[in-house]
């Protein structure tokens, strides 16, 4: 997988994720959600590689998790989240909500509509969103 399947597979992700929130279906739309986050993380985790060179172990290793904030770490904006946070209290509030996020969602029967609506929000926000925010690293 490389970073244009990557970023693919966060619109396509993100684009069923609306298609199951429009109906209804709010524990499938919550997890697209997350892993659409997942996805675009990965995407700024492809920057600490380069073409044609062999993959750090320690780095490849960190990368195949699914908590999101591992993933920020491995991708080198823990401090860039934090300095976001600082200068934008809502992006702070969506980034506490996103990381939440956990891939083991697949298999929570009790995600109502206002925890999925309130992920899609924090991810999607024009000026504060995480998704947004991280589209800035591609």
């Amino acid at each position: 997988m490389n970073k244009t399947d990557l970023m693919q597979l966060v619109d396509i992700r993100l684009s069923e994720a609306e298609v199951l929130l429009e109906a209804k279906k709010y524990h499938g739309a919550y997890y697209l959600m997350g892993y659409t986050l997942e996805c675009a993380i990965k995407v700024c985790i492809t920057h600490q590689v380069q073409q044609f060179d062999f993959p750090n172990k320690q780095l490849a290793q960190k990368s195949h998790t699914h908590d999101l904030s591992d993933l920020l770490a491995v991708a080198g904006l823990k401090q860039k989240l934090r300095k976001r946070e600082i200068s934008n209290e809502d992006f702070e509030i969506n980034w506490n909500i996103a990381k939440d996020w956990s891939e083991s969602s697949r298999y929570d029967c009790t995600i109502k509509r206002q925890q999925a609506e309130d992920l899609f929000k924090a991810i999607n926000n024009e000026h504060s969103g995480v998704l947004t925010w991280l589209k800035t690293y591609w």
